[in-house]
């Protein structure tokens, strides 16, 4: 670690002038970050410089953090990685590059654990007890679902694509936009499925309707699709009416387990992580049972590696607190096993798209905080500007770090 002292710089708290607490949280967290490979981080607080880490590497990140407030060592040690969410929404800490930070913090995952396994494991007993109590229930998952997907359509227009794909796009190139890269899902969603016109499609989780209003379009096929956000059932039946497909595309405001019927192909991107863990087993069941023998299924999934799986089902990250209450990434080989245990379906393909997903939410984050004042017009505030550049730039690192996933699971039903 190198120590250079520069001019001092304003911070609203330094070091020096709060209590011992945050001395002590700060000589803790320096200690661990003593500890960092992969890539260096500079920390600038208070007039001095220091860095941390494999400084200069070819193959490292360069990561800087600006200290703003010393109370963030005191919410890092007591909360985590929840902490560093909620000390950077409350504006202690602040950083060029946001998500490099993460991805660093992701490369040294084993060693920052000692941080979670301390004072922030106690601290977020709180979390898990609360998280418990929000079960995917039928009643449970509309409530998880409209704390989210209900904040506004406004809000959500502001950073997606014209036809508010909230999910992993596909790029062809690295050079395609976001536009592009959307519409290029669409379609290969449609060629996995071997989609034709007298085929009934249904789909799990409408999104906004983009899906169903592509593959009705261009496949010529019918569409039933359902949703539990009232704001997204709204959206995606003005949108059917608008394009002139109430005979092709059906949009229902009803639970996966409420379904009912036999269709000739299922659709379901990225709703999977909504369902749960504990009822994981019961909606691959629900998936067979809506298939006709010989249907086609697939299934686009954030996924986290199975080695981390059953840690990551006894804790709660920012994301589940903050973001998706409700959540829980499954990984690959849960959802295999689920399958097997409940179902008649095999899969017949996988695709990873974790970088995909990646460079989407490069796109939607600097759409986003293109021009906040758009979205403080809609009655958000800083704070909420700030947790949602967090939560992007999150998963953005989570996805190039490889700590979580995103994969497209083609299945048969025999």
């Amino acid at each position: 670690m190198k120590i250079e002292t520069v001019p001092t710089e304003s911070v609203l708290a330094s070091t020096e002038t709060t209590g011992w607490w945050h001395r002590l949280a700060r000589r803790h967290v320096i200690t661990l970050l003593s500890s960092l490979k992969g890539g260096s981080l500079t920390l600038v607080e208070s007039g001095c410089i220091q860095r941390f880490g494999d400084y200069g590497a070819s193959d490292g990140i360069d990561a800087r953090v600006r200290v703003l407030d010393a109370r963030l060592y005191g919410m890092l040690l007591c909360r985590g990685s929840i902490g560093a969410g909620e000390a950077f929404m409350e504006g202690y800490w602040t950083s060029p590059d946001l998500t490099a930070v993460i991805r660093l913090l992701g490369r040294n995952l084993d060693s920052l654990a000692r941080m979670d396994a301390g004072f922030s494991r106690a601290g977020n007993w709180l979390q898990r007890l609360r998280h418990m109590v929000t079960p995917n229930t039928a009643r449970g998952a509309r409530r998880n679902i409209h704390a989210h997907y209900d904040l506004s359509n406004a809000l959500f227009a502001t950073f997606l694509d014209r036809r508010m794909m909230y999910s992993s796009a596909m790029f062809p190139d690295t050079r395609a936009d976001l536009e592009t890269a959307a519409v290029h899902k669409l379609q290969r969603v449609g060629e996995k499925l071997d989609l034709r016109p007298t085929d009934h499609v249904i789909e799990i989780g409408t999104g906004w309707g983009g899906m169903a209003v592509y593959l009705a379009e261009h496949f010529g096929c019918r569409v039933t699709t359902t949703t539990i956000s009232e704001e997204q059932f709204r959206h995606a039946r003005a949108l059917v009416r608008e394009r002139g497909l109430c005979d092709r595309v059906t949009v229902l405001d009803q639970d996966y387990r409420d379904l009912t019927g036999q269709y000739d192909k299922l659709v379901s991107i990225e709703m999977i992580e909504a369902v749960g863990q504990r009822y994981l087993p019961r909606y691959l069941a629900q998936c067979d049972a809506l298939l006709k023998p010989g249907g086609s299924l697939l299934i686009q999934a954030i996924t986290i590696p199975e080695q981390r799986y059953r840690d990551a089902l006894g804790n709660v990250d920012f994301i589940q607190k903050y973001i998706f209450p409700g959540g829980s990434l499954p990984s690959v080989e849960a959802i295999l096993h689920a399958t097997g245990r409940s179902s008649r379906l095999q899969l017949k393909h996988l695709e990873d798209i974790g970088r995909d997903y990646a460079l989407t939410l490069k796109h939607w984050r600097d759409r986003f905080l293109r021009d906040p004042a758009r979205i403080r017009a809609l009655g958000f505030d800083d704070r909420f500007i700030r947790m949602w550049h967090f939560y992007l730039s999150y998963c953005e690192g989570g996805f190039l770090e490889e700590a979580i996933g995103t994969a497209q699971l083609l299945m048969r039903k025999v």
